[in-house]
This record gives C-alpha cells, structure tokens and sequence, in this order.
C-alpha cells in the first residue's frame, strides 16, 4: 500500500477514536451507567424522561396518514432483512475460514439501547429497534463484503465511490496491473493480520501472579 494513503488512514482511525472519546465523555453526563449491553439511567432522569413520552393512543391519532399507510411496506421489509442477515452469516462462517480470515462479529454491529429511553411509547420503541437492526445488519454486511472484496478483487473505481467501506482506499489503483499483481498477496495478508489482532484481543488475560 502506498505509505502516505497508509499514513491518512491511520490518521483518519485516531480522529475516529477521538471523535468516540468525546462521545463518551458527553454520555458521561446524561447520567448514566453505560456497559457494552445495557444502560441505565439514574431515576430521576427517568422520571423527567417519562414527562415527555406521548401515549399509544395519542401517538397513533397524531400520526400522519402517509406514515400509517406506509408502515405495512416498511415492516414487511423485515423478512428479507432476516433472510439477508442468515445469508451473510452462513457465507462467512462457511468461507471466511478457508481464506484464512477471522470471522466478523456479528454483535458487534446490533445495538439496542433506545429501549432505555423513558421518553419512548412500545411503537416507537419498536420503530427504532427496527431501524437499528436494519442499520446494523447493513454496517454488518458491509465488513464482510469489504473484507471479501480485499481478498478477490482490492482494486479502486475509475468513478469516486461514495461512502466507500474502510479497506477502499487502501486497493491498488484502477489500471495498474503491475500494482495489482504485486500488491494482491500483501493485501491479503492484512486481512490474515486482522485475524491475528481479533484473536489477541479475545484472548483471556493471565491471572496476576502471586507475589
């Protein structure tokens, strides 16, 4: 890979972790005991919360009817996105083994908080439980499809690709044969390091030794 792209992109990694950081440190304030499943909300901001949630009724009178009418289409979307997510998982379980790749996490990329929030009535609870779903199941496609696209095909559009996933910009540019050919294994070989990284990472600390 070209040294100053992989220069930018680790600068653009260390923005994204800056950027978390300072999420964090505003979620600090709301509150709240965050951990990787749950949240939970002091009860006071509880109760301020509850103030402002509308009930069932009352939400579905106010509702415009374009959105009634178009719910029944957005939530019978539901059975592809299930069909899709159990593809994508058999696909990687089955073949990201044989490439020598770690397999994605698949929880990683599902959140569920919103149904913390005291503000929410059970439809809207449901409504963003949907859309997090969706979202995640496509962040989720996309890491797998991202990785596969670097170990077959890790060449950039001649057209700008918007939104590109994060190994983009690290493929050989379109038309370069001799940067293709050269560069196929090494970018391989990135991806075997990141089974590398995820092992590492999950592997259970050594217990203090006694002194």
């Amino acid at each position: 890979m070209n040294t100053k792209i992989e220069a930018l992109l680790e600068t653009i990694r260390e923005m994204e972790h800056e950027i978390e950081l300072e999420l964090q440190r505003r979620r600090a304030g709301l509150k709240a005991d965050f951990d990787a499943q749950r949240v939970r909300f002091e009860h006071e901001v509880l109760e301020q919360q509850r103030r402002f949630k509308m009930g069932v009724l009352k939400y579905l009178l106010s509702s415009d009817i374009k959105s009634l009418l178009s719910a029944p289409l957005i939530y019978a979307v539901f059975f592809p996105m299930v069909l899709f997510d159990l593809f994508v998982w058999v696909y990687q379980w089955v073949c990201f083994p044989l490439y020598g790749l770690a397999r994605v996490k698949r929880a990683d990329y599902f959140v569920f908080d919103r149904v913390h929030l005291g503000y929410l009535n059970i439809i809207e609870k449901i409504n963003c439980a949907y859309c997090s779903y969706g979202n995640g199941l496509i962040a989720y496609a996309r890491e797998v499809v991202g990785q596969t696209e670097q170990y077959w095909c890790p060449i950039k559009h001649a057209r700008k690709v918007l939104h590109a996933h994060p190994y983009y910009m690290g493929f050989v540019d379109f038309g370069d044969a001799q940067a293709y050919r050269d560069e196929l294994e090494p970018l391989r070989e990135q991806l075997a390091h990141l089974k590398d990284k995820v092992a590492q990472m999950e592997k259970p600390a050594a217990p203090p030794e006694a002194g």
